[in-house]
């Protein structure tokens, strides 16, 4: 049976590499509910259902009763196609929120393949059978690919079209034709409306290009492209709503240089970090070493990747999921050079070199399945979703008190969009109960959510004393990852949810 499957691979790589890669990205649609991020969610899918159901969740849409409304430098490419996702779905009568993401993590499940696909293709042209199969396997099945391409996450969803347009410059050996210009700068576009960033991506690709001295007519063609796109996916949209092209993109601009400093500032190592902890050392280290090996032989590979990874570097402002757009290219580029590298010095038959592929292998194939099978914020999303299938809340409450700010709600599974109270540090219970009285009874919230357990007995007591009619429902408990990213990281808020309810 092994021998029979090992003989399918050799002989089948590129269909073995798809068909397992849409296999675990299938599990992953069925069994990785939830999100991941703070943004793949409340930046894309309440944002879309808000719009879907009448509403401006984040307040990102100009407003006739708030004239003071600007631009805060959100793209709403993604965010769009999401609504119209989301209200195709509620057309044809499917409204059950987890029933919608199913659909969405299945349609991006579809749509990350092409990274596989585009990837085998790249190595094979590049370098040779061998090192595509290698290539191909490692995009289809390395442990964190398929969790991350069912999220929501721009940073992901870029990724695609980057590839293709890669693909499109070194087909037919650099010498692009003007429709694959055309092309070329039409992807590179859409990748930048996705994800902003990618325009540093997008101008590695340029830089790649004069190397290579590329006739100045492939280059304009390619501007071309990339303009034109642009023009329709961002110019037209926020001339529709703000009646100026491209506000949106220098609003972002202009709120990354005013906060560069103000959140999520790391070392400047950091993605050097991530990137050989993903990869899975030793074995990752090899890979990094044979991603610097051909910067010069392989400029359309190394250059956008290269830049892209030195920018994210350099820029204080520094977050897991910013260096994910050029993973897979350090993936393809490093497996070449680390092949490259492996048979000048002869280590094929080295049994050190098969332990390593062993050890990273085994160490993969466990991470796999506990990260795809795994239910990101499952508290969260299913205290929304209990209180929600009760039919009665009004609003609700949020004692976290604990910290400064509260913990947001996915109000998109609690399919109730007005307004959520939190009790902090600053906003204390005596707070919530002066405002409380101040509401009418149709206005009262008559759900409170208390998020983690540190102080919960005192916490439910303190909250009692102002609302004596607070009442017991039930607990949450978060999933097995969550609870590990909380043990790893307390930063990570993934701990229990206990509901409570305030009787009328």
């Amino acid at each position: 049976m092994i021998t029979a499957i090992k003989n399918y691979f050799n002989l089948h790589p590129l269909r073995s590499a798809i068909f397992l890669g849409l296999f675990v990205r299938l599990v992953a649609t069925i069994f990785s509910k939830g999100f991941g991020f703070f943004d793949d969610h409340f930046l894309v899918i309440e944002a879309a259902q808000s719009w879907v159901d009448g509403t401006d969740y984040n307040n990102w849409l100009p407003s006739d009763t708030d004239p003071t409304r600007q631009p805060q430098g959100h793209p709403f490419f993604y965010v769009g196609i999401h609504y119209f996702i989301l209200k195709f779905l509620t057309m044809c009568g499917l409204t059950d929120p987890q029933g919608k993401m199913y659909v969405i993590r299945f349609l991006h499940a579809l749509w990350s393949m092409l990274i596989v696909y585009y990837g085998f293709k790249i190595a094979f042209k590049k370098s040779n059978l061998k090192v595509a199969s290698w290539v191909g396997i490692a995009l289809a099945l390395y442990w964190f690919t398929p969790f991350l391409s069912v999220r929501n996450l721009v940073e992901t969803a870029c990724i695609p079209p980057m590839i293709i347009a890669t693909w499109l410059a070194i087909k037919n050996n650099e010498k692009t034709s003007n429709l694959d210009a055309f092309f070329i700068g039409a992807l590179l576009a859409i990748s930048f409306s996705l994800r902003f960033q990618t325009s540093i991506f997008a101008a590695g690709f340029g830089l790649a290009l004069l190397l290579l001295k590329t006739p100045l007519k492939t280059l304009l063609v390619i501007l071309v492209g990339f303009v034109s796109i642009v023009t329709i996916t961002q110019g037209v949209g926020d001339i529709y709503f703000w009646k100026k092209p491209f506000v949106e993109f220098l609003a972002y601009v202009q709120y990354n240089i005013d906060n560069a400093n103000n959140y999520g500032v790391d070392v400047w190592h950091m993605y050097i970090s991530i990137v050989l902890g993903l990869l899975i050392p030793p074995l990752s280290i090899l890979v990094f070493m044979g991603y610097f090996k051909n910067w010069k032989k392989q400029p359309i590979l190394f250059w956008p990747t290269f830049l892209f990874f030195a920018f994210h570097t350099y820029f204080p402002n520094k977050q897991e999921r910013f260096i994910l757009p050029v993973i897979p290219f350090i993936i393809i580029l490093g497996f070449i050079g680390a092949y490259q590298i492996i048979v000048k010095y002869n280590w094929e038959s080295k049994k050190w070199l098969k332990n390593v592929f062993i050890f990273c292998c085994t160490l993969n194939f466990i991470l796999l399945p506990a990260l795809t099978l795994s239910y990101s914020k499952r508290n969260r999303v299913e205290a929304m979703c209990y209180i929600a299938s009760k039919k009665d809340c009004v609003r609700i409450i949020v004692e976290d008190s604990n910290l400064d700010d509260f913990t947001m709600p996915p109000q998109y599974y609690l399919q109730n969009w007005t307004s959520v109270y939190g009790i902090t540090k600053k906003f204390t219970p005596d707070s919530m109960l002066i405002h409380y009285s101040k509401l009418s009874l149709k206005e009262r919230p008559n759900y409170v959510v208390f998020m983690q357990a540190e102080h919960i007995n005192e916490r439910v007591d303190s909250l009692r004393k102002r609302f004596p009619s607070l009442k017991y429902v039930t607990t949450i408990e978060p999933s097995f990852i969550d609870k590990t990213m909380h043990y790893l990281n307390p930063v990570n808020d993934n701990q229990t949810t206990y509901i409570y309810s305030i009787e009328q």
